[in-house]
Formats: C-alpha cells, structure tokens, sequence
C-alpha cells in the first residue's frame, strides 16, 4: 500500500469510531432521559393516587 492508501485508511478508520462512540453517547444520553421521564411520570402518577386517596377518607 502506499503511503497516501494507508493514512486514508487510518482516517476513515478513525471517522467510523468516532461514529460508533457518538452513537453509543446518544443512545445513553437517551436512556438516561427516558429514565428520568419515566420516573417523573411514575412519581406524580403516584402523587395524584395519594391525593384521591386522601381525599377520599374524608
């Protein structure tokens, strides 16, 4: 190979990993979001059945 053919496969090798490792981070990123919507949802769901069941013992 010369030269040229192998630095230009260095760099496309070095663009496809930099890829892969930018879709893992976004594909984390997202699970940590998705996480913390589901858990907000699930606290004030849990929110609103404290207060019909508080309000119904009156």
């Amino acid at each position: 190979m010369s030269e040229a053919v192998r630095g230009e496969a260095i760099r496309s090798e070095a663009v496809g990993s930099g890829a892969v490792r930018d879709e893992k981070s976004r594909r984390r990123q997202m699970l940590v979001r998705a996480s913390f919507y589901i858990a907000g949802t699930h606290l004030f769901a849990g929110f609103v059945i404290l207060l019909f069941a508080l309000g119904d013992r009156h």
